[in-house]
């Protein structure tokens, strides 16, 4: 279990996720992204059959982030923290970081949206390099996911899906690493 210390006053445990978890998880998706399905480059995911963690923040959830691992890949498919600068979503990217290394990927890699700047800010700093822009990947994702809006937080037309990934050298693995390993 990780621990994170960023106060005196909170602390943020993460831990797996578990069935007991699942209507909390479905109601917070529900409310704050339309449904528990989330698109990525064509895939839609029913969140609530991924892995995942959740994180604890002075005994409360208080985040959750789900993941699937694919080969050498694993793709960070959610991350949602309900008490932001707190240290809750560092805690969950590096509990999905360790699960990627643990599963053999060499590769941690997620899909944000145009609109998603806070996310955007979140997984830069955090390290993660944004690797492509799918122009016009939301229109498709809409077919796959029709509750998906046109316009998007802060007034942003919802269009493009950005691509980012955690440098092998920050998930602490070797890109030429066996599966094996």
């Amino acid at each position: 279990m990780a621990f994170l210390e960023h106060d005196q006053k909170s602390r943020v445990t993460v831990r797996p996720l578990t069935a007991e978890d699942v209507t909390w998880v479905r109601e917070l998706f529900t409310e704050r992204w339309g449904g528990v399905i989330s698109v990525s480059r064509g895939v839609a995911h029913d969140t609530t059959e991924l892995p995942g963690f959740v994180a604890l923040l002075d005994g409360k959830r208080a985040g959750v982030a789900t993941y699937t691992i694919s080969g050498r890949e694993c793709e960070l498919v959610t991350l949602d923290s309900v008490r932001e600068g707190a240290g809750v979503g560092t805690a969950l990217v590096e509990a999905v970081a360790g699960a990627a290394r643990a599963g053999g990927a060499v590769r941690l890699w997620l899909v944000t949206t145009n609109d998603n700047l806070r996310a955007l800010r979140f997984y830069q700093r955090y390290g993660f390099d944004l690797v492509a822009v799918h122009r016009d990947a939301v229109a498709r994702s809409r077919e796959l996911k029709p509750s998906i809006p046109e316009i998007g937080l802060d007034g942003i037309p919802l269009r493009h899906e950005l691509e980012l990934e955690l440098p092998a050298s920050l998930l602490g693995v070797s890109p030429t690493r066996s599966p094996e390993c």
